[in-house]
C-alpha cells in the first residue's frame, strides 16, 4: 500500500479514537463509541499490516488464528465476570508491550548496535517496566476478582513491605540507567533481563496488598500504564498511531484514577501502599444488632412510598439481580413512584461497573443519579433500598476517624427516612469494616441473595399476589 494512505489510514484511526473516547463519556452515545474503537482499532491494524516492509504474513496470520477462540471465550464471559475480563485485557497489553520490546532490544543488540542509541533505550526500558509489571499486577487483580483461592482478596501485607516494593522498582530503574549507556556490552543483555524479573516482581508485590475495596481504581490505574508502555511501544517501532493511540489510552486512565481516587478522598500512593481492606475488630455489639425484615414487610413500606432510592453495589453482580431490580423499578413505576438509582463512582469492582450491569437490564440513563446530584435528595426519600453495596453507604466515613474509610464521599443512605439493605450474610465489605447503617434503628435487613430477594419483593408487588 503507498505510504501516504498508510498515513491516511493512521489519521483516521487516530480520529476515530478521539470520537470513541469523546462518545463513551455519555450513556446516549456510548454504543457509537464503542463501534467507533473497534473500527479504528481494524484500520490502524490493517494499515500496519499493508506496510511494504511486512515481508512475514504467516508471522502475522497464525497468531490472529490462534487468537480467536479465546476471544470468542472472553467475549462470552457474563457481566459479573467483566472487571477480572478487563484485568486480563491489561495483562495482555503488559506483555505485548514487554515482548516486543524485549525482542527489539536483542534483534539490534545481536545485530544493529548502532540502533541502540539513548533515545530508544529509554523508550525500551521504560516499555519493558511498565509492560511486565501491567502483566504480572494485572494478573494479580484478575485472581483476587476471580476470588482464586491460592490469592488473597485482603491486603497481604508485612512490615517494611513499601520500602521492598520501592526498593525493587528502584532497582529496576537504576539497572535501565546503566542500560542506557552502555546497551552494547557484553554483560548487557544480563541486566536487561535483570530488569525484566524485577518488573515481574514489581507488578504482583504491588498488587497483592490492595484489598477489593481498591480494584477499581487499580484496574484503572493499570490500564494507564498499559497505555503509557503502549506509547513507549510506539516510540520503540517508529509508529505515530501507537503513540497517539496509547497516549489517549494512558491520559484517560490516569484521569478516571484520579477522580476515583477523589471520591474515595484518597491518595495514589495511599491507594498503591495504603492497605485499604485490612480486617479491623468488630464492632457489631457495641452498635446494636441487626434488624432483620420480611419481604412483604418490606413491599407494603415500599408500595407506599413517593421517592424510592435504589443503591447498587457488588452484592448486585455477583447474584446477577439486574434483571430483577428492573422489575422491581417496573413495579414501582407502575404506581406512580419516583425511583433513582444511586451510582457511586467506585461501586462494584471496576469503573462503571454498575452503570454496565444496568444498561444492560436496559433501565433508563436519565434515572442513574451520581452520588453527588442524589445525596441533596436523600433526606426526602422514603426509602433507600441498598442492593448488595457496603462501604460505599457506611456513615463511619463521615464520623469515625479511626475508620479506614474516613473522609471518603458516600452515598447517604443513612439520612432516608428508611433503609433497607439486601446482604447475603453478616460478613463485613471489603473494607474489612461493619457498616454503621445496619444499626441504625430505621435499618432494616433483608438477607439472602439479592436476585432471590428482589425476585420475592417483586413477587409481593405483582397484582394478585394476595397483598393487595
Amino acid at each position: 500500500m503507498n505510504l501516504y494512505l498508510i498515513e491516511l489510514a493512521y489519521l483516521l484511526a487516530t480520529a476515530l479514537f478521539i470520537f470513541s473516547l469523546h462518545w463513551m463519556s455519555d450513556p446516549k452515545s456510548a454504543r457509537r463509541g464503542v463501534f467507533a474503537g473497534v473500527a479504528a482499532m481494524l484500520v490502524g491494524v490493517l494499515a500496519t499490516w499493508a506496510k511494504p516492509d511486512i515481508l512475514h504474513h504467516w508471522w502475522i496470520s497464525i497468531p490472529i488464528l490462534l487468537a480467536i477462540l479465546p476471544g470468542v471465550w472472553l467475549s462470552l464471559v457474563p457481566l459479573t465476570a467483566v472487571p477480572q475480563r478487563t484485568a486480563l485485557s491489561h495483562a495482555f497489553g503488559g506483555l505485548a508491550a514487554g515482548l516486543v520490546g524485549t525482542a527489539k532490544y536483542f534483534y539490534w543488540f545481536g545485530h544493529e548496535q548502532d540502533m541502540l542509541t539513548p533515545f530508544r533505550m529509554v523508550a525500551i526500558i521504560a516499555e519493558i517496566i511498565l509492560g511486565y509489571l501491567t502483566f504480572t499486577g494485572s494478573l494479580i487483580a484478575a485472581g483476587k476478582l476471580q476470588e482464586v483461592k491460592w490469592i488473597p482478596q485482603r491486603p497481604w501485607t508485612y512490615q517494611g513491605q513499601i520500602f521492598v516494593n520501592l526498593g525493587a522498582f528502584a532497582l529496576a530503574l537504576l539497572l535501565g540507567v546503566l542500560l542506557i549507556f552502555m546497551p552494547d556490552r557484553a554483560f548487557s543483555p544480563v541486566l536487561f533481563v535483570l530488569i525484566i524479573l524485577l518488573s515481574l516482581n514489581f507488578g504482583w508485590m504491588l498488587v497483592m496488598p490492595i484489598g477489593g475495596a481498591d480494584m477499581p481504581t487499580v484496574i484503572s490505574i493499570l490500564n494507564s500504564y498499559a497505555g503509557l508502555s503502549a506509547v513507549a511501544m510506539g516510540f520503540v517501532l517508529d509508529n505515530k498511531l501507537l503513540i497517539t493511540a496509547g497516549a489517549l489510552d494512558g491520559s484517560s486512565g490516569l484521569i478516571l484514577s484520579i477522580i476515583m481516587c477523589k471520591a474515595m478522598n484518597r491518595s495514589f500512593f495511599n491507594v498503591l501502599f495504603g492497605a485499604f481492606g485490612q480486617v479491623q475488630q468488630s464492632k457489631a455489639g457495641e452498635q446494636g444488632q441487626y434488624k432483620a425484615e420480611t419481604t412483604e414487610g418490606a413491599a407494603q413500606i415500599l408500595e407506599q412510598s413517593s421517592l424510592v432510592v435504589i443503591v447498587p453495589g457488588y452484592g448486585m453482580a455477583v447474584a446477577q439481580a439486574q434483571h430483577k431490580i428492573r422489575e422491581l423499578y417496573d413495579q414501582l413505576k407502575k404506581r406512580g413512584i419516583t425511583v433513582k438509582f444511586a451510582i457511586h463512582p467506585v461501586a462494584g469492582r471496576m469503573p462503571g461497573h454498575m452503570n454496565v450491569l444496568l444498561a444492560e437490564a436496559e433501565i433508563p440513563y436519565t434515572d442513574l443519579v451520581e452520588m453527588d446530584e442524589i445525596n441533596p435528595d436523600m433526606p426526602q426519600c422514603d426509602v433507600c433500598l441498598v442492593v448488595g453495596a457496603n462501604d460505599v453507604v457506611n456513615p463511619a466515613a463521615r464520623s469515625d476517624k479511626s475508620s479506614p474509610i474516613y473522609g471518603m464521599p458516600i452515598i447517604d443512605a443513612d439520612r432516608a427516612r428508611q433503609v433497607f439493605a439486601i446482604k447475603r450474610s453478616k460478613n463485613p465489605g471489603f473494607a474489612g469494616i461493619d457498616n454503621e447503617l445496619y444499626f441504625l434503628d430505621k435499618t432494616f435487613m433483608l438477607f439472602g441473595d439479592a436476585k432471590a430477594v428482589v425476585g420475592e419483593l417483586v413477587k409481593q408487588l405483582t397484582p394478585g399476589s394476595g397483598m393487595h
